[in-house]
């Protein structure tokens, strides 16, 4: 092995985390484990937004020299599964203890057939390397669908290697054989041999740094859901390599109020011409509007028929489907906040309102006939537009049970329920 891979080696981190969760009806703290690397000389870790969330209540990191430390989460974006962690530097400049960072490598000059190795802590197994290939350096994925439903992969495409990625491996490095990181190992193919996926590098150091300036990436949004063009030029009448194919439009956003359509053929983004033949190409696009500041006025020229339109929108903030989640103890009840995103995704009229997570069998919400997927609207004559609301109900009926009429949306039919002390 080189220098340079021992001193990458020497940066590799264990990380156990105990959050909170609040899926089954019950506020609960669980405990998971994964890997990181130490990015720089003032204790910054990189790991993956699954291993540590803002849920966490404890993180704790393994060093390479098997010292334990504490650290906390400085930046979280669940849109490029990366993390952000920074060491408790006074804690080990009281204890004595020395760390080395890793060094980043260029992703974009990967080819096809180099040799890389992931390493992390696979089942709790610490500093374990495995040994593969690039398989492919442009891998997009149609499943954007990440842990906890957050939406994860729409902006970057991913490394593909044969080196084992297994549970607990999760925010290691893959690094190249002169100890260069090169990517953050993030997902596996569950019951698929050898089909192991990172995000580049180039990606990974970008976002880091903004996570560790602002501790989040704020993007935009217009609402168009892209589809691959390839094989339908021809019925388009387009010139090759030219625009990109709407399949969808969000019900309520920008580009749904500038009057874009399914079928539509994108030609161009304030004169820039797009390309989105194929699926590699769709989240570089994606990156684009997502990379314009919240606010900026977009003009998109579009092949309608025989027509050529433009239409003009304003960029809106880019919000997750998954919003704020709580749990009632003593109702049995764990909610998640509607989100404007949740509530396009499942063509509600708005998004106010919580839904359920889960319910406690034998307690008053599972009694009442409450289940998983409800939407809860009202309880007596209140509104619950938001989470808050329904906070403050709680607060009154544990200082004084009585019982609580809940209107709530089932299958788009709204019932009633009673929840009793």
């Amino acid at each position: 092995m080189s220098r340079g891979f021992n001193r990458l080696l020497e940066a590799v981190v264990r990380i156990d985390v105990s959050e909170i969760e609040f899926e089954a009806g019950s506020k609960r703290f669980t405990g998971g484990i994964g890997s990181g690397v130490i990015i720089s000389a003032d204790g910054l870790i990189l790991t993956n937004a699954h291993v540590a969330s803002p849920q966490a209540v404890t993180i704790s990191v393994t060093l390479a020299n098997l010292e334990r430390v504490s650290a906390k989460l400085v930046g979280w974006d669940h849109w490029t599964d990366l993390a952000v962690l920074r060491l408790d530097l006074e804690e080990m400049q009281r204890r004595k203890i020395k760390f080395k960072a890793a060094e980043f490598g260029d992703s974009s000059e990967l080819y096809a057939g180099q040799t890389v190795y992931a390493v992390g802590t696979p089942y709790g197994l610490e500093r374990t390397l495995t040994r593969g290939i690039i398989s492919n350096t442009n891998r997009p994925f149609s499943d954007t669908r990440g842990v906890r439903g957050y939406e994860t992969g729409l902006f970057n495409n991913w490394l593909q290697t044969d080196a084992a990625i297994n549970p607990g491996n999760s925010g290691g490095p893959l690094v190249t054989e002169n100890g260069k990181l090169v990517g953050i190992n993030s997902r596996a193919y569950i019951g698929a041999e050898n089909l192991g996926f990172a995000i580049p590098a180039n990606v990974a150091r970008r976002v880091a740094e903004s996570l560790a300036r602002e501790g989040g990436i704020i993007r935009s949004y217009l609402g168009l859901v892209p589809g691959v063009l390839q094989d339908l030029e021809k019925f388009y009448a387009l010139a090759a390599n030219n625009g990109l194919l709407i399949n969808g439009v969000d019900p309520g956003s920008p580009a749904a109020r500038a009057g874009l359509r399914a079928g539509d053929v994108v030609l161009a983004l304030n004169g820039q011409k797009l390309d989105g033949r194929f699926p590699e190409q769709l989240p570089p696009i994606q990156q684009t509007i997502a990379s314009l500041p919240v606010g900026t006025a977009v003009v998109l020229t579009v092949k309608r028929g025989a027509q050529l339109l433009a239409l003009t929108m304003v960029t809106e903030k880019l919000e997750s489907r998954v919003g704020e989640e709580w749990a009632f103890e003593q109702w049995g009840l764990s909610v998640r906040k509607v989100t404007r995103a949740f509530a396009r995704e499942n063509q509600l009229t708005d998004e106010s309102g919580v839904v359920v997570l889960g319910v406690q069998p034998g307690y008053p919400a599972a009694e009442a006939g409450l289940a998983r997927g409800d939407i809860i609207t009202k309880i007596g004559t209140a509104p619950v537009a938001e989470l808050g609301q329904l906070k403050a109900i709680y607060a009154r009926y544990e200082t004084k049970p009585s019982p609580q009429l809940i209107e709530a949306q089932r299958n788009r039919q709204i019932s009633l329920y009673v929840i009793k002390p």
